[in-house]
């Protein structure tokens, strides 16, 4: 990096180390699994990204062109939906890394709230 910026009395250096050290306290939380349930780690799970939804009707969807634009409900700046196995499991924005897109999450769904564990 070599130059410094200073955000509101922070400089960008300490900006940095803050967020590697969130990264690192995430990394010590991670959830330990008992040796009797080790097998759950090699099933596979379907992960997606929703960024919106659209209803058309077969009819709309049979005139569609190559660079038709689909409008969905969501706006510019709104959380994308993280979903594992079609179940919304974390919200997040989208980030580029090394020319590809991830996701940041920023919000993880509360099981009880998506009706996952009663």
């Amino acid at each position: 990096m070599g130059e410094s910026v200073n955000l509101g009395g922070l400089e960008s250096e300490d900006i940095e180390k803050e967020e590697r050290a969130a990264f690192e306290d995430i990394e010590d939380q991670r959830l330990e699994i008992p040796p009797e349930l080790e097998f759950i780690r090699d099933i596979p799970v379907k992960i997606s990204v929703e960024m919106g939804r659209a209803s058309i009707v077969v009819k709309e969807l049979l005139r569609m062109n190559v660079n038709q634009i689909v409008e969905v409900d969501k706006r510019v700046g709104e959380p994308l939906a993280i979903l594992v196995n079609d179940q919304v499991v974390a919200r997040g924005e989208v980030v580029v890394i090394n020319d590809k897109f991830g996701i940041r999450l920023t919000d993880i769904v509360n099981p009880l709230e998506q009706g996952l564990l009663e």
